[in-house]
């Protein structure tokens, strides 16, 4: 009987809009949320500006949405570039078209999320992620300027 009764109220959830499929797909596993994200981010590059899209909140923690947006306002984004991406300029085809989401790191409940995009002039990210109201959402984006790039460790080097 629970197991019907579970299954009913999903159904009525779905139908009702509470659960959408694209929404819970997206956010099913840290590197599906960070994929979907940077798709959506990079595809609205040449529209408004994605951090007042409030579309944004289905892939970023609203805690982070809502400091980046206060710094927005008040015109004290950090280091002269975006965000997400870490650089001032890009070319979205090609960061769309090679975007390599590496396997996740988990630290307690974090997610740690290796990101390169690009062919000529790769960009690594490091993409935190967590939990939040049962889905995952970005939390904090860094990146690895200044770091070799990412590889296997070897306790022999």
């Amino acid at each position: 009987m629970k197991k019907y009764f579970a299954v009913v109220c999903f159904a009525l959830a779905f139908v009702s809009g509470i659960i959408q499929p694209a929404q819970a797909a997206e956010s099913s596993t840290p590197e599906a949320t960070v994929r979907a994200f940077y798709t959506w981010y990079l595809q609205r590059e040449s529209g408004p500006y994605q951090l007042t899209d409030n579309a944004i909140y289905r892939f970023v923690a609203k805690s982070t949405v809502d400091n980046l947006r206060d710094e927005y306002r008040h015109h004290r984004l950090p280091g002269g570039s975006d965000y997400f991406t870490r650089v001032q300029d890009l070319d979205a085809r090609d960061w769309l078209s090679h975007m390599v989401v590496h396997p996740t790191i988990m630290l307690d409940g974090t997610a740690v999320v290796p990101v390169t995009f690009g062919t000529a002039e790769k960009q690594n990210l490091v993409v935190f992620v967590r939990l939040e109201q049962g889905l995952w959402r970005i939390t904090k984006v860094e990146d690895t300027e200044g770091y070799l790039g990412f590889h296997q460790y070897d306790p022999t080097d």
